[in-house]
């Protein structure tokens, strides 16, 4: 049988457990094989915006973030391909290596209010079906010609801008980002000058 394969691309700057929230909950909701953590190696939409933390280091935070997550993974496509990312890229990279899969395309509705600004988003919306993840509250709708579903997850106030001043200014992130991903925080001593 065909594998239902998730892809939640992004920066993870650092991840956290919003993050994990929404992957095992679409995972659950859509009975999906597998999503993987796409780390996003020039996230093209942030470039201009603040340094971004080396893509090694923000995947083997993914990496330690899912390590004992079942139906969870680590992608690194991304980096290993170099330049910007591209969804549609990526997309056509995992259809490619699993023939016949059936592929989604996990964003939040901050990113599927804007979908139709991403880069090539017409071969994404080919490809992959679009699953929005809600917060309870007013839901984002898309255009009839996407294929698309909405999945509601737990309203988790996290964010990466917020996690990386907490370490700058040196408050508790415990219980926001699991221990394994705060362990390559201190090895590689992320963040101490954060943005």
């Amino acid at each position: 049988m065909p594998l239902r394969i998730g892809l939640f691309g992004g920066t993870f700057d650092p991840p956290h457990v919003g993050h994990l929230v929404t992957a095992v909950n679409v995972r659950h909701a859509l009975e999906l094989d597998l999503v993987i953590l796409m780390v996003a190696n020039v996230p093209w939409q942030k470039i201009d915006d603040r340094r971004i933390t080396d893509a090694e280091h923000r995947h083997a935070m993914v990496a330690a973030a899912v390590a004992d997550v079942p139906g969870l993974a680590a992608g690194r496509h991304e980096i290993d391909h170099g330049g910007p990312s591209y969804t549609a890229d990526t997309l056509a990279t995992l259809a490619q290596d699993n023939p016949g899969a059936t592929l989604f395309t996990i964003v939040g509705d901050d990113a599927a209010a804007g979908f139709e600004t991403w880069e090539r988003y017409e071969e994404v919306a080919e490809r992959s079906t679009l699953v929005v993840v809600d917060r309870p509250g007013e839901p984002v709708t898309l255009p009839d010609q996407f294929r698309w579903e909405r999945v509601e997850v737990p309203r988790l106030d996290v964010s990466s801008t917020d996690l990386r001043r907490r370490f700058r200014d040196g408050r508790p992130a415990d219980f926001l980002i699991t221990d394994p991903v705060l362990a390559v925080i201190e090895s590689f001593q992320l963040y101490r000058n954060a943005q």
